[in-house]
């Protein structure tokens, strides 16, 4: 592959619903300009972005695929980088990825299913990112599908913007072909995407003289000149038409609608002109905004490769059989093979080799990349997604992709002992490619969590760290970090006597326990003893047995807090006392004095925000009521939107990611952190009670 110049470079995010056909989008577009010499399909789990055993096996996109085609476009040969992003939320951080370093995006909508909850999102993420965008819409081939209606809908959803550029022209109602409303010209398809020109349908004409109308408006709103020609009449211009057209597009205020069949490979010839005509390169699209770190201030670039090097490194793939690429972006200057780079965020220099553009699993080797383009290094020893490369004189760091956080968590634990360490290798890979993967080790429960954005996600996990790294784990509910307290006070006796020839071990302590009224703190221990009852030196030894038993209550076997535990008096005998007797002698008196102090468990609350569409806000409080949450409030937002506020405690918030999927049709979104203990019900207590005994029926047994 050449090596491309920034204003020959297209970088495009394909987004949508899941099924939607993005990937076939890409197959098509690959085909058309040569990459292969078949079209691939998903059901025969052959085409290039799907080439995953997890994405063959499911039939859809897991992870962000690069597919980078060339085109002979206007004014000579362009590279357009296709990113091709999976439609499921549970990869969202995929999208998020990809989607921080294009410079134009696709919406794929099937024409059939419509607007559908993925074709939001995408609109969103691209108003968030401020990305020039064409709506691809695909199965025209399918007789039931109205390009009317659904561009009706979408004018609806999306107000104004939305600029149909093709009319459908069928005959016995079949695709087969379509008007161009820029050029008022009929297309009909020879040869899959080749057409030739012919009549423009009566039936179209009256519905193209509204989208021609509304076409020419835009067109004049570009210039004052524009708009005097407009009213006196004049007609302007094919280049003239192009350039306004090219304006509002990576501007922003049109988003041309543009149609074919993914399945006959219709429509792609002139999706391809319009990604040449109307999307911008990488030096029209927008700045680097970073920090220069040599002096803390701001830094501001144009892609421009007179300048000295800088990247972003977006995406890592760590594949056990071909090693690891780091994919970035080239911000400024030309990243060149057999070179040294300077990775600013770790302060280290790293030995580039060879440099790479990726198509699918294929690895193309070129000898260099220039500002704007997107390609792959090798075997970085310590680089990282997020992290920028520069050369060592001219530090600069940019901002990390946005990635959502996850809160969706399995407890997960080896299925053959002695797996464990092979576990946490094969994780930390999978955490290096996916950065919404979280492994966390619970200490105080025991219990090794994966956290994730759904359960989908984690399941796919599963599947790699089987079919990848040949260990198996098993996902279970987790345990939820429940705490013991005391509700009153109580005065409790501990003696510790034993006798075995020689010398015993003697000790003797009266305690009384009370609640402390922090419930920050497990215990707080204090001494009033008089007359030298207890010797001075065993006060340690006592609070060393609060201590020990504050880690597992005598209750559920779960931490203790808030206790405020004070050493009365005591008896010692001079010869067979020790520390290690007036350690156990104040467990006992603890364990004694804790459950006849109105014992209770406190279980952790969380303070959760949903974020939903107005219309499902009441399905949603009713649902948080049905947890046992208290709803605190609501506040409107942006675009028809609540943010309930509520808190909720977390072992029912186990599952909630599906629940509410389910509930808002998978448009609703939620995010929580710790909030407080708060007493938990009777029969909430009883259950824990009830399981611990039986564990320790077991044990017994």
């Amino acid at each position: 592959m050449d090596v491309y110049g920034t204003k020959q470079i297209r970088n495009v995010v394909l987004l949508g619903h899941g099924g939607a056909g993005k990937s076939t989008v890409a197959e098509a577009l690959a085909y058309l300009t040569g990459v292969t010499k078949r079209m691939g399909k998903i059901a025969d789990g052959n085409t290039i972005s799907d080439y995953d055993k997890e994405e063959i096996k499911r039939q859809f996109s897991i992870s962000t695929t690069m597919v980078p085609i060339e085109y002979q476009g206007a004014e000579g040969k362009v590279k357009i980088n296709l990113l091709d992003t999976p439609g499921y939320f549970d990869f969202v951080g995929e999208v998020e990825e990809a989607v921080s370093v294009a410079d134009a995006a696709i919406i794929v909508v099937n024409c059939k299913a419509g607007i559908e909850v993925g074709t939001e999102k995408a609109w969103d993420l691209c108003e968030e990112y401020k990305l020039p965008r064409i709506i691809f819409v695909t199965n025209m081939d399918d007789d039931h599908a109205s390009f009317r209606e659904l561009i009706l809908k979408l004018e609806k959803r999306f107000g104004r913007k939305i600029a149909p550029f093709q009319v459908p022209i069928r005959e016995n109602e079949k695709f087969v072909g379509f008007v161009n409303a820029v050029k008022m010209q009929g297309r009909r398809f020879t040869n899959l995407s080749d057409y030739e020109e012919c009549e423009v349908p009566e039936y179209t004409k009256k519905n193209l003289g509204i989208i021609r109308d509304a076409l020419m408006e835009a067109v004049a709103e570009t210039s004052e000149e524009y708009m005097e020609r407009y009213f006196s009449g004049e007609e302007f211009t094919q280049d003239e038409i192009y350039t306004a057209v090219q304006t509002h597009v990576c501007e922003g205020n049109i988003v041309p609608v543009m149609m074919g069949s993914g399945i006959n490979c219709q429509g792609f010839n002139a999706l391809l002109n319009a990604i040449d005509r109307y999307f911008p390169s990488p030096d029209r699209a927008g700045e680097c905004i970073g920090v220069d770190v040599s002096n803390g201030e701001r830094f501001t670039a144009k892609y421009n490769d007179d300048v000295s090097l800088s990247a972003r490194v977006f995406k890592t793939i760590v594949d056990p059989f071909i090693g690891k690429y780091s994919l970035m972006k080239i911000c400024t200057g030309e990243l060149k093979a057999d070179s040294t780079i300077y990775n600013v965020n770790k302060d280290a220099e790293e030995k580039i080799g060879k440099v790479y553009v990726l198509r699918g699993k294929d690895v193309i080797e070129v000898p260099s990349l220039k500002a704007g383009d997107i390609g792959a290094v090798a075997k970085l020893n310590v680089t990282q997604t997020g992290d920028t490369i520069a050369l060592k004189s001219a530090p600069i760091v940019y901002h990390k992709p946005r990635i959502s956080v996850p809160y969706t968590y399995m407890r997960y634990a080896a299925k053959t002992k002695g797996d464990e360490d092979k576990i946490s290798s094969a994780l930390s890979k999978l955490m290096e490619e996916d950065l919404t993967l979280r492994a966390v080790n619970d200490v105080e429960n025991r219990q090794s969590l994966l956290y994730g954005i759904g359960d989908q996600q984690l399941e796919v996990v599963v599947s790699k760290l089987s079919g990848r790294y040949k260990v198996e784990v098993e996902l279970s509910k987790p345990k939820f970090a429940f705490r013991e307290t005391i509700r009153k006070r109580v005065e409790a006796p501990g003696r510790y006597k034993k006798q075995s020839g020689g010398h015993g071990q003697f000790g003797d302590v009266k305690m009384s326990f009370e609640p402390s009224g922090d419930l920050e703190t497990p215990y707080i221990f204090e001494e009033k003893v008089f007359g030298g009852a207890v010797p001075k030196n065993y006060f340690p030894a006592v609070e060393k047995g609060v201590q020990e038993c504050c880690l597992k209550g005598p209750l559920a076997s779960y931490p203790v807090v808030g206790i405020k535990a004070t050493l009365l008096d005591g008896s010692y005998h001079p010869v067979d006392s020790s520390e290690m007797a007036f350690k156990m002698a104040s467990t006992m008196a603890f364990k004694k004095g804790f459950m006849e102090a109105g014992p209770v468990l406190l279980e952790p609350i969380a303070s959760v925000k949903v974020v939903v569409p107005d219309k499902f806000t009441g399905d949603v409080m009713g649902d948080l009521n049905r947890r046992r949450g208290r709803v605190l409030g609501m506040n409107s937002l942006h675009g028809g939107k609540q943010e309930i506020v509520a808190d909720v405690p977390v072992s029912e918030m186990f599952g909630y990611n599906t629940d509410l999927r389910s509930m808002t049709g998978g448009i609703g979104e939620f995010s929580y952190e710790f909030s407080r203990y708060e007493q938990a019900p009777g029969d909430v207590q009883k259950k824990e009670v009830e399981a611990r005994a039986s564990k320790e029926d077991q044990a017994d047994a």
